[in-house]
């Protein structure tokens, strides 16, 4: 069961690969902002009440 909060928080996760929208379920959508959403809220700084995390990957 999930906790209160988690079940009133909406979100939307969009993936880019090479400026190509690449398509999501609702499984993988949920998957990789939660993750995303707990690595960002582990660190220090990061307030509880953020509106947007964005996260960047560029091969050299």
């Amino acid at each position: 069961m999930k906790a209160k909060d988690q079940e009133d928080t909406r979100m939307s996760v969009e993936l880019k690969v090479d400026d190509k929208g690449i398509a999501l379920n609702a499984f993988t959508q949920e998957f990789m902002g939660n993750v995303a959403i707990a690595m960002a809220e582990s660190l220090r700084g990061v307030n509880v009440d953020w509106k947007d995390i964005t996260i960047k990957i560029v091969r050299d």
